[in-house]
């Protein structure tokens, strides 16, 4: 292990290999662990092809494969460059009357900085359990968000979890940083291992009965999440916040609910989102997620950009049903909304949400 820290822990000359093959959990634990101990500092991740592989089974009480150690330290992971967002998110079977003639086939990129799971989590169906994740935190005993560590960051760096081909449903989240008090997230994505659908396998993504989010933030009673440029695609939850969040740029595609919000009485604010094929798009929490207690939700959101999807296209349970979900009006603020596609339709469903205002953008 590296023992200098001018610039931080760079994970190639401290164990990692970064091939794709080799077992990368135990040598960015262990940069994890000693950047703890010493108050903080950078973990720095140079770009590789094949990515950084983790495939160590989570442990408890933590249920991550990463475990960010409890105490007050300050750590960021860092990667080379800034995710390129996302990769493909419908698949079109061929359409000879429209002029396609081929269904849509895609393979995942290779350009980003990236670390990976292929470990097998078990199946949690229980909405209140902690979920298995590649990256977490254990439980504290601080404030209602039992925080147990004070700050983590996280730029420039992808975050998949496996999507096994035979369930075509992720039963791990990527990060679940519930119990970090301050996080600041830039230039991220929190994907899966396979794409969400291929026409040529004949195989997209399923109803997922496994209640996996791509990054859970910080619980009630925070100090601050803030989120630059950040993306989720191909979880049941995309984004799932408290208070005291402020993002200025989300992606959310292929989620069942991309963005849910379980307790907000400190105003969160959201400036444009682009989501694309997710069942709904804005969310209250139907029960105490993950352990995280309900709430009312004070919530504003410049504008939503959006594609609802088709019922030709799949991933079938990406299809847009709602565009505000809320059945027990604990959402307060407003959102406009534009639909990129298809251009001019005034669509936005609605359950719920008294006290939300949610306006059509000017055409």
């Amino acid at each position: 292990m590296q023992t200098s820290y001018i610039g931080g822990i760079n994970i190639l000359e401290s164990g990692a290999k970064g091939d794709g093959i080799t077992d990368d959990t135990d040598a960015i634990q262990a940069a994890i662990n000693l950047t703890a101990e010493r108050g903080g500092g950078k973990i720095y991740f140079p770009y590789t092809r094949g990515g950084y592989r983790i495939a160590k089974p989570a442990t408890e009480p933590s249920r991550a494969q990463l475990v960010v150690p409890p105490g007050v330290h300050n750590i960021i992971l860092e990667g080379e460059m800034p995710c390129r967002m996302l990769n493909a998110y419908i698949v079109r079977s061929p359409m000879p009357g429209l002029g396609i003639t081929k269904g849509t086939s895609f393979q995942l990129r290779t350009d980003n900085t990236r670390i990976f799971s292929d470990w097998d989590a078990p199946e949690e169906h229980d909405p209140q359990a902690r979920p298995w994740s590649l990256l977490g935190c254990v439980e504290g005993t601080s404030l209602r968000g039992k925080f147990s560590a004070v700050m983590f960051s996280i730029r420039n760096l992808e975050f998949r979890a496996k999507l096994n081909p035979d369930i075509m449903y992720p039963t791990q989240s990527a990060a679940n940083l519930q119990n970090i008090s301050r996080i600041n997230i830039q230039d991220c994505q929190f994907c899966l291992t396979n794409n969400v659908g291929d026409h040529e396998s004949g195989k997209h993504l399923l109803p997922n009965p496994c209640h996996t989010a791509g990054l859970i933030a910080s619980g009630d009673q925070n100090d601050n999440n803030v989120l630059r440029n950040v993306a989720a695609q191909g979880f049941r939850y995309g984004f799932v916040f408290g208070e005291h969040v402020v993002a200025d740029y989300l992606y959310v595609h292929n989620c069942e609910q991309a963005i849910v919000f379980h307790d907000c009485s400190h105003l969160s604010s959201i400036g444009h989102v682009v989501a694309q094929h997710d069942q709904k798009i804005l969310a209250s929490t139907e029960c105490n997620l993950f352990g995280m207690p309900k709430g009312p939700c004070y919530v504003e959101i410049g504008s939503i950009d959006f594609e609802p999807g088709a019922p030709q296209y799949q991933p079938e349970v990406s299809n847009m049903t709602h565009g505000l979900w809320d059945p027990e009006n604990r959402l307060h603020g407003s959102l406009k909304y534009h639909m990129g596609y298809p251009v001019g339709k005034d669509w936005f469903p609605r359950e719920g949400g008294k006290f939300f205002k949610t306006e059509r953008f000017a055409e």
